[in-house]
């Protein structure tokens, strides 16, 4: 019989482990004062980052605009801050799958948490 680490290897189940705990991490920062629905974001200082690198992005389209670049140059770039901007909702819409819907189905069943996620999945995906 092979040992179940040579079976699987020693990485995947240190892989596992660390999703474990990633997703009970998530699940910690998923304390929602119900005043003010403040979330704690896990990863706040890159999705900082990246926002003003789109802010950076739309002075850009900006300074095309007014410089009378080309159309299609323009169009370029509002589409690369589109995708950008998408990229930052993903990783909002998945920390908050990962812990808020996560913490709510398993103390209460989630049906409202699960109702404003689809809802927010449907004005995303317009």
């Amino acid at each position: 019989m092979v040992p179940v680490a040579k079976q699987y290897g020693v990485n995947h189940m240190a892989k596992k482990k660390r999703q474990e705990k990633k997703a009970a991490a998530a699940c910690v920062q998923c304390d929602v004062q119900p005043e003010t629905k403040k979330v704690e974001q896990p990863h706040k200082k890159a999705l900082v980052n990246r926002v003003r690198r789109i802010e950076g992005q739309v002075g850009g389209v900006l300074n095309m605009i007014e410089e009378d670049r080309y159309c299609v140059d323009i169009l370029t770039q509002i589409s690369a801050v589109k995708s950008a901007l998408d990229g930052v909702a993903v990783k909002i819409l998945s920390n908050h799958a990962q812990g808020c819907v996560r913490k709510a189905v398993m103390e209460d069943g989630g049906e409202d948490v699960i109702g404003e996620l689809l809802g927010i999945i449907r004005k995303l995906i317009r």
